[in-house]
């Protein structure tokens, strides 16, 4: 039954996409149409083909780690791929006839910069996270991810986000906000995936069969639920038209920015830092064969990272429109969170007492280490460039996108 159901569905959304592809107002939409007409006509036939066969037996006994696999590969693709972009973009800013003209206007800086920006944090780190996730949460819960395939549709469904994003950029479809460029529809079905895998999660957490909470879980929860909320609140759009890929903000002016900022830094303190250091908790007292050092201090590190990172984006909007009140609030907020982020710095080290032996001989443990050390240097690094004195001499020069490379190569790219 629940196939004939898939099928009237993928039938449905095949023929939507056909008539938004020939209605459609602008060149973005009607490639974004096409792509979706494409994946669920094959869609519909990889079902078809599948209906009233007989179910192929599932050992509920067994880890699903099929889709973690499926997860690594991707990762590595997209790395390859923003990594890629990011050094064409480095090579068109110090050389600018490298903005090819016959590539105009979609092979320009302006189009490829956010293109790199979120293959690097969404499509790599967030193909990272999702299957990092799922690998850490059924290890520490003794217990198989729940919702049967629902794990494989928030892969292929991230995929799929990731492949409409790209090409809105290239095409030039954008919000035109730091980190949540892509437009209404894109958002909407990023919404959809991002709900089906925190059902899978939490579905994972209930069933579990050891009945505690390890702290990686509370790290990968509260990124799972913040993203979310982020998300959902700063891509708050009216459509211009069903047809078309353009959209309206419902905020507007500074309390636009605000929003934008209280997402963009969040996507820094939820995304790239509570969900990373989620596979810190767990990773490196795996790979060292020690018990993690103090899981007194990695609660207390949970709640107060939680608690302050939600208060720093403001430190992003010194000397602008927005109250000095409020710029004064994130950056004191971020001069605060330089404590917490230390200790799960120094949470992550010490756990190696007794087996810093393995750095001569283990790799992995070395990215570990060196990760770790650059988390300590860019979350010291943030609090400092948020006071407004040295904001002064440091905003809009290379300074601020070194801070970035240096967590997100450093930091997230090591760990991952």
């Amino acid at each position: 039954m629940s196939n004939y159901l898939k099928l009237v569905a993928l039938g449905f959304i095949a023929l939507f996409a056909a008539l938004a592809a020939n209605w459609a107002r602008d060149l973005a939409y009607q490639v974004h149409a096409l792509i979706i007409m494409a994946v669920s006509g094959g869609m519909f036939l990889w079902v078809l083909r599948r209906t009233d066969e007989p179910a192929t037996a599932v050992d509920e006994t067994r880890y699903m780690d099929d889709v973690i696999r499926a997860g690594v590969i991707a990762t590595g693709f997209w790395g390859v791929v923003g990594f890629l972009v990011g050094v064409i973009i480095a090579f068109q800013l110090a050389f600018p006839v490298l903005n090819l003209e016959w590539a105009q206007p979609y092979a320009n800086f302006g189009r490829l910069r956010p293109l790199h920006t979120s293959a690097v944090i969404f499509a790599f780190g967030g193909n990272a996270l999702i299957m990092s996730s799922f690998y850490i949460v059924q290890r520490t819960s003794a217990a198989r991810l729940w919702g049967g395939n629902l794990a494989w549709f928030v892969f292929w469904g991230y995929q799929l986000f990731i492949v409409l994003a790209a090409t809105g950029y290239l095409l030039g479809s954008t919000q035109s906000k730091e980190y949540a460029e892509p437009e209404w529809y894109v958002d909407l079905w990023l919404t959809i995936v991002w709900l089906a895998f925190l059902a899978v999660y939490l579905g994972t957490i209930i069933r579990r069969k050891e009945p505690h909470i390890y702290v990686a879980n509370w790290f990968l929860l509260s990124f799972i639920v913040t993203v979310a909320m982020l998300h959902v609140v700063n891509n708050l759009s009216i459509p211009v038209s069903i047809w078309g890929s353009r959209s309206v903000q419902v905020f507007a002016g500074v309390q636009d920015a605000m929003t934008q900022w209280w997402y963009g830094h969040n996507a820094v303190g939820f995304f790239l830092t509570a969900g990373f250091l989620g596979m810190m908790y767990y990773f490196v007292p795996k790979q060292a064969n020690r018990p993690i050092y103090s899981y007194k201090l990695s609660i207390i590190h949970f709640w107060a990272l939680i608690f302050l990172y939600i208060w720093a984006g403001p430190h992003h909007l010194h000397y602008t429109a927005l109250p000095d009140w409020a710029s004064t609030l994130g950056m004191v907020f971020s001069v605060i969170l330089w404590m917490p982020s230390w200790g799960g710095m120094i949470n992550g080290l010490m756990t190696l007492q007794g087996a810093w032996d393995k750095l001569r001989t283990d790799p992995i443990m070395r990215m570990f280490v060196l990760s770790l050390g650059f988390y300590g240097m860019s979350t010291f690094e943030g609090p400092m460039m948020s006071i407004r004195a040295v904001n002064s001499l440091s905003h809009y020069t290379d300074w601020t996108i070194g801070h970035v490379h240096s967590g997100a190569l450093g930091w997230n790219g090591l760990i991952t």
